[in-house]
């Protein structure tokens, strides 16, 4: 039986092979696919991560979220709140400066930074994800702790979380664990699926 470790493994070889080309082909795929979703049309703000290690390429979601007037942020790392996220506001003209992880994000955090639950969506990568909406990271746990919060909510559920994947990197099942925050939907090259009444 794999575990999430072997998951994690397998699925981040198989992100990393695939070509630039093929990369790019399946990453506009999915773009056109969020772009015509009501929940990425209806967002004013949106939170959105510059890839690594082979992950979508979020390119032509970013310059959507400019050309169409909505405030963009991009994770950065809280210096005193271990693993948690805060979310910079990103422009076009935005300086970037890679963090202990050597992952780019905002200069000027402090200058235009909002909390995690002032966020309409927010585009997650992901290593797996499940038919339920269960979400494989990279095993920090930087978002499932940053979204805490809508564990507990019913009614108010903002932002939504939308992972972004290739289809290969859907899993038959994962299993949930106590602190595992579900997505809302994942879309990929192929499809969109929804896993909460939006």
């Amino acid at each position: 039986m794999s575990t999430r470790a072997d998951h994690r493994r397998q699925l981040r070889a198989r992100r990393r092979a695939l070509t630039e080309h093929e990369r790019s082909r399946r990453s506009q795929a999915l773009s056109r696919c969020v772009t015509r979703q009501g929940l990425f049309r209806n967002a004013r703000r949106v939170a959105a991560y510059l890839p690594q290690d082979g992950e979508v390429d979020t390119t032509p979601l970013l310059e959507l979220c400019w050309t169409l007037g909505k405030a963009l942020y991009l994770p950065v790392l809280v210096p005193f709140l271990e693993n948690r996220l805060w979310f910079a506001r990103c422009r076009r003209d935005t300086r970037l400066v890679r963090n202990r992880f050597g992952i780019p994000e905002p200069e000027r955090v402090h200058a235009e930074r909002i909390a995690a639950h002032a966020l309409d969506v927010v585009l997650a990568p992901l290593v797996g994800f499940d038919c339920r909406g269960n979400r494989l990271g990279m095993g920090g746990g930087y978002y499932d702790r940053s979204f805490a919060f809508l564990l507990t909510r019913v009614c108010w559920q903002k932002p939504r979380l939308v992972g972004l994947a290739f289809d290969f990197q859907q899993l038959a099942s994962l299993p949930a664990r106590p602190w595992d925050v579900p997505l809302t939907a994942v879309a990929t090259d192929t499809d969109w699926h929804a896993f909460k009444r939006m």
